[in-house]
C-alpha cells in the first residue's frame, strides 16, 4: 500500500514556485524564455548556472555527488504558416513524410480532439514577451502534408516560427494536483532542492518531446569528460487513470525500450523508498505482465517506453549510466495530468533523502 500524506505535506514554497514556473512558457523547440526563468530561481536559491545549447547546469559546492535530470519543456503548437498552426513536437523532431520519418497516423487521431476548445497564447522565442490568446477551434490531418493542422482563433497576426503555448495554471483538488504537469513538476522540485540545500548537479534539458533531449545532455558529458553511473533522470510516468497512479508512492525502472538502467543505482533507490516506508513499482515489470497478458489473447503488446536515460546510455557506449525516478500520472500529455498527492510529497521526500546521503 502508498503512503499516505495530505496537502498539508506539500512544503508551500514548492506550490508557490509550481504554480509560478506553470505560468511560464516552454514549448518544445522554443525553451529560451523558460531557461531565463529557470536561471533566475536556481540563481536565488544559491545555484551556480551554466547554459549550454538545449541545457541548462546547476551546480551546487558538491557537483559530482548526485546528479540529476529532468527535461523542461512541454507540448504545444508552432505557427508554420500564416493562420496556419502545427503539433510543436512533430516540427522540433522533424517528423513529416519529406523525411521518410512521419508521425503513425495513430499518434496523429489520438492528439487530434485533445486540445479542442483550450485556450492557448503566443509568445517569443527568447524574451518571452506576450504576443496574444487564441483558442483551438479544431484539428485535422493534412493528407498532403500525412501532417497534422490546428485552427486556432485570435492568432491570425502570429508569423511562421512564434510558438504557442496551453493557458495552463495549477489546480489541486483533495486527492491530485492537476495540470500540464510533464515535466514541469519534476522541474520545480528539482529547483526546490537548491532551496533545501542540495550541492550536487541538476540538468535542464530542451525538446524532450521530441526525442532530442539526450543528445545535449550526452554532449555535456563528452564535453568535460568522465564517466557517471550517479545521473537519476526524473519525470511523471503515465497511468490509465488516477486510481492506477495512486497505487504506488513511486516509479522505478530495471529499464526501457532502449537500454538496461545500473543496477546497483536502482537498488541504492529501492532500499532509500524501503528506508522512508514508500510503496513503488518497476514500470516496465509492470508492462510486461499486462503484455503477457495481451499476447496470450493474440493482442498487439505495448512498447516499455523510451526515456531520456534510456536514449542517452545506448548513446554514450558506457560514458553515461544511471537510473529513473518517476511521479505516476494519469491523463498523461493533456492539461489535466494529474499526480496523486501522495506521490508526489513522496517524491519530494525521497530526493531530499537522496539529496542528504
Amino acid at each position: 500500500m502508498p503512503h499516505s500524506y495530505a496537502h498539508a505535506d506539500l512544503p508551500s514554497s514548492f506550490i508557490e514556485l509550481l504554480s509560478s514556473l506553470m505560468r511560464s512558457p516552454s514549448v518544445v523547440g522554443a525553451e529560451h524564455s523558460f531557461f531565463r526563468v529557470l536561471q533566475r530561481e536556481l540563481e536565488e536559491r544559491g545555484a551556480k548556472v551554466t547554459w549550454y545549447e538545449g541545457l541548462l547546469v546547476a551546480q551546487g559546492n558538491a557537483p559530482d555527488s548526485l546528479m540529476f535530470s529532468a527535461h523542461i519543456d512541454r507540448h504545444g503548437l508552432v505557427c508554420t504558416g500564416p493562420n496556419e498552426f502545427q503539433y510543436a513536437a512533430f516540427v522540433a523532431g522533424a517528423r513529416s513524410d519529406l523525411l521518410g520519418n512521419s508521425v503513425s497516423e495513430s499518434l496523429m487521431r489520438k492528439i487530434v480532439d485533445r486540445f479542442d476548445g483550450e485556450s492557448v497564447y503566443a509568445y517569443e522565442p527568447w524574451s518571452g514577451a506576450y504576443r496574444g490568446r487564441g483558442e483551438i477551434k479544431g484539428a485535422y490531418i493534412c493528407e498532403n502534408r500525412n501532417n497534422l493542422i490546428f485552427e486556432v482563433d485570435g492568432l491570425e497576426h502570429v508569423v511562421a516560427g512564434t510558438p504557442v503555448a496551453f493557458t495552463d495554471k495549477l489546480n489541486i483538488t483533495e486527492h491530485a494536483l492537476v495540470g500540464q504537469l510533464d515535466n514541469i513538476l519534476t522541474t520545480a522540485a528539482l529547483v526546490h532542492l537548491f532551496e533545501e540545500g542540495f550541492q550536487g548537479t541538476a540538468f535542464f534539458t530542451a525538446q524532450e518531446e521530441a526525442g532530442k533531449s539526450w543528445r545535449y545532455l550526452l554532449e555535456w558529458f563528452r564535453r568535460f569528460g568522465g564517466s557517471t553511473n550517479q545521473l537519476i533522470v526524473v519525470d511523471t510516468s503515465p497511468y490509465p487513470d488516477l486510481p492506477s497512479a495512486a497505487q504506488n508512492n513511486l516509479i522505478l525502472r530495471h529499464k526501457d525500450a532502449n537500454a538496461v538502467f545500473n543496477p546497483r543505482l536502482t537498488e541504492r533507490l529501492v532500499a532509500e523508498c524501503q528506508a522512508l516506508g514508500l510503496s513503488y513499482q518497476f514500470k516496465d515489470t509492470y508492462v510486461e505482465a499486462i503484455n503477457a497478458k495481451l499476447i496470450a489473447n493474440g493482442d498487439a503488446s505495448h512498447s516499455l517506453g523510451a526515456t531520456e536515460l534510456g536514449r542517452i546510455i545506448s548513446a554514450s557506449n558506457g560514458l553515461v549510466d544511471g537510473t529513473t525516478l518517476q511521479v505516476p500520472s494519469s491523463g498523461y500529455h493533456t492539461m489535466q495530468e494529474s499526480a496523486p498527492v501522495s506521490s508526489v510529497v513522496a517524491f519530494l521526500h525521497m530526493l531530499s533523502r537522496l539529496a542528504k546521503n
